[in-house]
This record gives structure tokens, C-alpha cells and sequence, in this order.
């Protein structure tokens, strides 16, 4: 037999066996669905219902290695109707102005009486609750714009505000609750007759909620005089917005029937229930004090409380199902809430920091000329961009109902983290300004608040290295969660269909990477589909190869979690960019926002290949999608500095992009104060240029030495008597603006 012969008859054997369904099957199906049932790793109940929790946004389309950016130019575009928008106008701004956050921080721990009437009359905690119930039935892009401007005032305000509106018992009412709930409880959590909170935390469940030691037994009581089925409760909860004023309790709980009244298993799970807060047992402990901001927060206790069963959202039908209601309700605080509050931090920073280095001045010239301002102020505008970008790309997709439980923890790490590093660059440039507590300080409390940001509702350490890709890969995959659900059904025939159409998606994925890095476009949106195809493939090798292994390896899993963020992040900004008219101001904003994201995204996959645990099918794989090394840049200093020069210009897009900020046209506001002078030099500018003309040192003496050199101006009629008194008085408040507060503090002044 030639050697010719013996590659037929494997060929042939090949073909018959693969193109041949029952021997397929047989031989290659069946073993394969073993192997593959092993590479599964265990997964808990909860961990089960929070991977399967939600829905999907476009995202998956990331996940097929080809995005369909004509269906991201279809989606609906951001709009406020305009009911909305008065009352952001309105509303929102006279809530607004009522707010001192010094005050509130430092004097009185809490919001003004005044402040807490206004809430609740004007149904702040009724934004999403449907009309037909008593709230305003806003939509959630109008609920992310007012937490991001009252946010930019003071971050204590808008938690008070959010949590009822994205973390609080009526989203699971609405969703889940009876009817008999819906109308006994929304309206009057809509104007504040009813103070809700929402207890999961425990001293030892925090991530981990399966930990959860607050427990539940079905059991008869007596409620009202009579003989009643329901539960006792005995709970200890922690880090609780709203417990100090509640008066009623969202309550998450294991609970159990050891006497089988309900006549199912003894261990029913995780369960919500509402529990009024003056209930015999339920007891509030006393403040909380998270970063010296005081919202309300504090823990809470029960020690044998009856509820009658009807008490569980939704009732009866609804006992074990509290984890899936968590899963689907909380991604609500992650893509709306949390992402919106990062938003105002990077928008307060970028209004007062690029008003500030204009007004400071060290060295005969304003600070912002400085590049090394000047870089850092770049970013901040550049990160502006892609978080109100993501702000609006996640309110649409809870506005289209699609309960994007992934699409916000990407939302929700990346841009807290954003936040965190543009406060930290407005801290560094402010310098000195920033770091003196007071009044006049309008970046301490921002600066204080992004840790509780970070880590409230997932931290985001648990949010990258376990749900972003954990959760994504199952949810957005097009075959993969229903060959779990095949190979988990012994469906055999039904693996066998998809997994050959997975073995295909795999192939053209793997050719599409390769080719696209070997004929690199400098397309923007063609190497946002060249990192896509890379990302899957990637995916697919480390699924094959590690399995349930990559469950632990966290690392591994947060880096192609960071690749899919930034696509996810450059696909919003995309459609912000569309979405405004792709007008040529936003270009460079643009531009720097997918590069950025790009140049992310390479990175982590090189970071993922060089920690791969086979280091020669690493290097091998890095040259495929790298064919030529490194390809994508990050942002250039010159398309940097191009972003902070349009910040600078007066040209209205610096307001333009952050119109979600609250800015008091005060000038009693500490915010205010800085923008109206920064509004000032912009208006006397070209004079003070002709001044630096006459005298070469009025950059470089005090104010009170430039108010002498102005009025010799005026006396060799350089300068008319109007020109003066304006020149004077910018001089003056241009050095009251620079100032910051201090006290005559003894031991007894220190709130610790």
C-alpha cells in the first residue's frame, strides 16, 4: 500500500466520519460533550443565577469577532421628551442650589430640612416609578442625568437620592411585586410617606451573598390577632443607605422551612422580602460614617420578627428567587446610578481644573501652558468624554429594556476608575488648593467619595477579575451557554449541531484576526473589529486549553475582561459621536477615545500572553494577532494637547460636555466663584495682553502691585477709567479665587 493510498483512506475516513451524523456522532460527538461537560467548572446556585441573570446589550455583537455597526448607528439616539428636560432645567437645579456640601459634611451631618421637604415633594425618589403609581415614570436617561448634576454639587445629596431610585425596594416592586405591593407602597415611596432602603450586606457576605448568615423559617405567628403563615426573621445588616430613616426594609435573607409548610425543599435559597421598619424586633444601629460624607448609611438588626408571607415581593410563588431578583434589579445602581456619579467627578474636575490653571499663574504665564498641566488636563477631558459617552450608552439600553446586567459592571468598573483618575489630576494640578479642607474647596468631598463608588455594589476588583468576562463570555457568546444547557440535558444531537457551527464561528475568527493583522487599516472602526475577532479567538484558545481552570485564574480572566470593556467603551463612544452629528470640534475626542481604548485592549492581551500558562503557543498566538508587534499607539501627546486646547477655547463645547454638571452662576459657590472669574478672563483677555505689552512684570507681582502699575496705565492713558475698575476687579477676584479657608480649630473642633 503506497503512502498516497494510506492518506486517501484517512481522508476518506475523515469525511465519512464527519460529514456521516449517526458515526459523527458516535465518535466524535459523544466524546466530545464529556470533555467538554469536565472543562464546565461547578458552579453554586447563585453563582449559576447571577451568571444567567439580565439580558444583553451590544456587547455581544462584540463577541462575535464582527460587530454590526449599522445596527449601533440604528439604536435610538439620547433624548430627553421635554417634561424631562424641565424638570432637569428646574427642578434638578433648585435642589441644586439648596445644597451646601460643606455644610452639609461639616456642620449639620446631614441635608438641610429644607433640602429633604424639597425631595420628597417634588417625587426625587418617584424618577422611574410609573405615573399610573404615583411617581414620574422618567426614563432612565433622565434618572442618570439628575444623579450626575445634583452629583456635581454634592455626592452626599445624590446618594440620598439614587438609592431609592436604582437600589431600593421599588425597582423590585415594580419588577416583581404584586399587585397588591404596587399599590400599597409606590406612591407613597414615590413622595417619601414611605423611606425605603435596601438591606443585603451582612458582617461576613458581602461579594460572596451565598454567605449570606441572615436567616428565615417559615413557621405560623400570630399577626393582626390571628393565626398567620409566614416568617421569622433574624438578620444582621451592614453599609445600609437609608437605614437611619427608613421605614420600610427591603430584606435579602436565606430562607428555609424545616416543617415543610410550604411543602417543598427545606432550603428554599435566597429570598426578598418587605419588612416595615417599626416591626417588634428590627432595631437601627447608629451611623455609619463613609469618607466623612454624610448620607445616610448605618447598619440594621431583627431578632425574631414576624412577617405574614404575602410580605415576600411578589409573594408565595416568589420564595428562593431573591438572588435572580438581586442579579436583575442591582445591574440597574451599576450601569445607571454608580456610572453616573463617576461622570460628575470627571466632569467637576475637567470644569474647575480647566478654569483654575487658567487662573493661576506661576512663572509669568497661566499653569494650562504648561504641558505638563496641560497633558494631565487632556486626559481629563479625553476621559470626560468616553464616561458621559458610556453614561448615555447604558441609560438607552435600560431604556430599551434590556437589562444589562454585563453592559453595566463594564460601565460601572471603568468608570469609577475614570473618575478616580481624573479627580486624582484635577487633585494634582489644584495642588495646594485642593488639599486644605473647607468651603472653598469644591474637589475634597469628590475626592473622598470615588473610594465609596468603587466599592459599593461589587467592588470593582470582584467586578474585573470575576463577572466582566465570567459573566460575558457565557452571556454573549453565541454558542456557548446553549451548549452548556445541551451538554448539561445529555442532548447530543443538539451539541452536535452547535458545536460544529462553533467549530466554524472559531475558524473564521481565528483567519479574520490574523488576516487583519497582517493587512492593518488605520480605519478606526476596522481595528475595533480586528481587536474583536483577536478577543474571540483569544477567548476561544483559553477556554479550550484551561477550562474550568480560568474560573481561578482571575488574572487571566480580568485581562480579556479588559479587552472587552474597552471595545465596549469605544463602541459607546462611537455612537455618541454619530449620535451628535460626527461634528469636526468632536474629532479629536473621538479619536482619542478609540485609541485609547485600543491601545488598552493590546496591551491586556499581551499582558494575558505573557502570563499564559503554555509559553510557546503564546508566543505563537501573539504573533498571529500581532503579526507585525504592537500596532495600536496610545494617544499621542499632540492629539492630547489638541483635546485641552478646545477645553481652553472659548467655543462652548467645554459646557457642552459637561451639561450634566451643576455649576452655580453664584459667586458665594465655591465652584461658582472659579467659573464666573475663569468667564471674566475670558471677557478681558485681549486687554491684559496689551497690558503684558506695556508692563513686562504684571504677570509676576502681587495684586496689589498690579492695582499700582494699572492706574499708572491709566494716568499715561494707556488704559480708560472703565478698562481699569474692569482690570481691578478681575485682579482682585482672580486672588480670591486662588485662596482657600482657614480655621482657629482646637481638639474639640476635629470631627474625627
Amino acid at each position: 500500500m503506497t503512502v498516497l493510498t494510506v492518506i486517501l483512506a484517512i481522508i476518506a475516513a475523515f469525511i465519512i466520519i464527519l460529514f456521516i451524523s449517526p458515526i459523527r456522532i458516535l465518535l466524535l460527538t459523544k466524546p466530545l460533550m464529556k470533555w467538554f461537560g469536565k472543562q464546565q467548572p461547578p458552579l453554586s446556585n447563585t453563582e449559576r443565577e447571577a451568571l444567567y441573570a439580565g439580558g444583553s446589550w451590544f456587547e455581544k455583537e462584540i463577541f462575535t469577532g464582527k460587530p454590526n455597526w449599522q445596527k449601533l448607528a440604528e439604536l435610538p439616539k439620547y433624548s430627553l421628551t421635554a417634561e424631562e428636560q424641565d424638570f432637569l432645567d428646574n427642578e434638578v437645579v433648585t435642589l441644586c442650589e439648596m445644597l451646601d456640601d460643606w455644610q452639609i459634611n461639616h456642620v449639620d451631618f446631614d441635608l438641610s430640612p429644607e433640602a429633604w421637604r424639597f425631595i420628597k415633594e417634588k417625587k426625587f425618589w418617584g424618577l422611574v416609578i410609573a405615573k399610573k403609581y404615583g411617581g414620574l415614570g422618567f426614563s432612565a436617561q433622565l434618572h442618570s442625568a439628575v444623579i450626575c448634576k445634583i452629583a456635581s454639587k454634592s455626592i452626599t445629596a445624590a446618594i440620598n437620592v439614587m438609592v431609592p431610585n436604582s437600589l431600593g425596594p421599588a425597582e423590585f416592586i415594580h419588577f416583581y411585586g404584586s399587585d397588591e405591593q404596587k399599590q400599597k407602597y409606590l406612591s407613597r415611596l414615590a413622595c417619601g410617606e414611605e423611606i425605603a432602603c435596601f438591606a443585603l450586606t451582612s458582617n461576613e457576605a458581602g461579594s460572596d451573598a451565598s454567605r449570606i448568615s441572615d436567616r428565615g423559617e417559615v413557621c405560623y405567628g400570630e399577626f393582626n390577632g390571628e393565626k398567620t403563615l409566614g416568617i421569622k426573621l433574624n438578620f444582621h445588616k451592614r453599609y445600609i443607605t437609608l437605614a437611619p430613616i427608613c421605614t420600610l426594609i427591603g430584606l435579602a435573607f436565606k430562607l428555609y422551612d424545616p416543617q415543610k409548610l410550604l411543602g417543598g425543599e427545606e432550603n428554599i435559597g435566597i429570598t426578598c422580602a418587605l419588612v416595615p421598619a417599626n416591626f417588634p424586633g428590627v432595631k437601627k444601629g447608629e451611623r455609619h460614617l463613609p469618607m466623612n460624607l454624610y448620607f445616610m448609611n448605618g447598619p440594621l438588626e431583627g431578632k425574631d420578627v414576624f412577617i405574614p408571607l404575602d410580605y415576600v415581593i411578589g409573594g408565595r410563588d416568589n420564595c428562593g428567587k431573591g438572588w435572580r431578583m438581586l442579579m436583575e434589579c442591582l445591574s440597574i445602581g451599576r450601569g445607571i446610578s454608580l456610572p453616573s456619579l463617576a461622570t460628575a467627578a470627571t466632569h467637576l474636575s475637567l470644569r474647575t481644573t480647566s478654569a483654575y490653571a487658567q487662573l493661576r499663574w506661576q512663572f509669568k504665564r497661566p499653569i494650562s501652558d504648561f504641558e505638563g498641566v496641560a497633558l494631565p488636563l487632556g486626559n481629563i477631558a479625553g476621559l470626560s468624554y468616553l464616561c458621559e459617552a458610556t453614561r448615555n450608552f447604558n441609560a438607552l439600553a435600560v431604556d430599551q429594556n434590556a437589562k444589562p446586567s454585563l453592559a453595566s459592571a463594564i460601565a460601572k468598573y471603568n468608570l469609577t476608575e475614570f473618575g478616580r483618575i481624573a479627580v486624582n489630576h484635577a487633585m494634582d494640578i489644584h495642588g495646594g488648593r485642593a488639599v486644605q479642607m473647607g468651603p472653598k474647596n469644591y474637589l475634597g468631598a469628590l475626592y473622598e467619595g470615588i473610594p465609596i463608588c468603587i466599592t459599593v455594589e461589587g467592588a470593582n476588583i470582584l467586578t474585573r477579575n470575576l463577572i466582566i468576562f465570567g459573566q460575558g463570555v457565557v452571556r454573549s457568546h453565541p454558542f456557548l451557554q446553549q451548549e452548556i444547557d445541551a451538554a448539561e440535558k445529555n442532548n447530543v444531537k443538539g451539541f452536535d449541531k452547535l458545536i460544529w457551527k462553533h467549530l466554524r464561528f472559531a475558524i473564521r475568527n481565528a483567519a479574520r484576526a490574523h488576516f487583519k493583522g497582517l493587512f492593518s487599516s488605520r480605519d478606526l472602526i476596522s481595528q475595533l473589529d480586528r481587536m474583536s475577532a483577536a478577543m474571540v479567538f483569544i477567548s476561544e484558545v483559553s477556554l479550550a486549553l484551561l477550562g474550568a481552570k480560568l474560573k481561578v485564574k482571575e488574572s487571566l480572566s480580568a485581562r480579556l475582561g479588559d479587552v472587552l470593556s474597552n471595545l465596549y467603551l469605544a463602541s459607546a463612544a462611537l455612537k455618541y459621536y454619530q449620535d451628535q452629528g460626527k461634528p469636526q470640534q468632536q474629532a479629536a475626542f473621538f479619536e482619542w477615545s478609540v485609541q485609547y481604548c485600543l491601545n488598552n485592549a493590546q496591551t491586556a492581551l499581551y499582558d494575558f500572553l505573557q502570563n499564559f500558562p503554555y509559553p510557546k503557543l503564546a508566543k505563537f498566538l501573539k504573533w498571529w494577532i500581532f503579526p507585525w508587534g504592537r500596532y495600536f499607539k496610545a494617544p499621542s501627546d499632540k492629539l492630547t494637547l489638541k483635546l485641552n486646547d478646545t477645553i481652553l477655547q472659548n467655543n462652548g463645547f467645554r459646557i457642552q460636555l459637561t451639561q450634566a454638571c451643576y455649576i452655580s452662576k453664584s459667586r458665594s459657590d465655591a465652584a461658582g466663584f472659579v467659573e464666573a472669574v475663569y468667564n471674566d478672563w475670558l471677557a478681558i483677555k485681549p486687554l491684559w495682553k496689551k497690558c503684558e505689552k506695556l508692563c513686562k512684570q504684571i504677570n509676576a507681582i502681587s495684586s496689589e502691585e498690579v492695582c499700582v502699575e494699572l492706574d499708572k496705565l491709566l494716568q499715561q492713558h494707556h488704559l480708560s477709567p472703565l478698562e481699569t475698575q474692569q482690570l481691578k476687579k478681575f485682579v482682585m477676584e482672580r486672588y480670591d479665587s486662588l485662596q482657600v479657608d482657614s480655621f482657629n480649630l482646637t481638639k474639640s473642633d476635629v470631627v474625627v
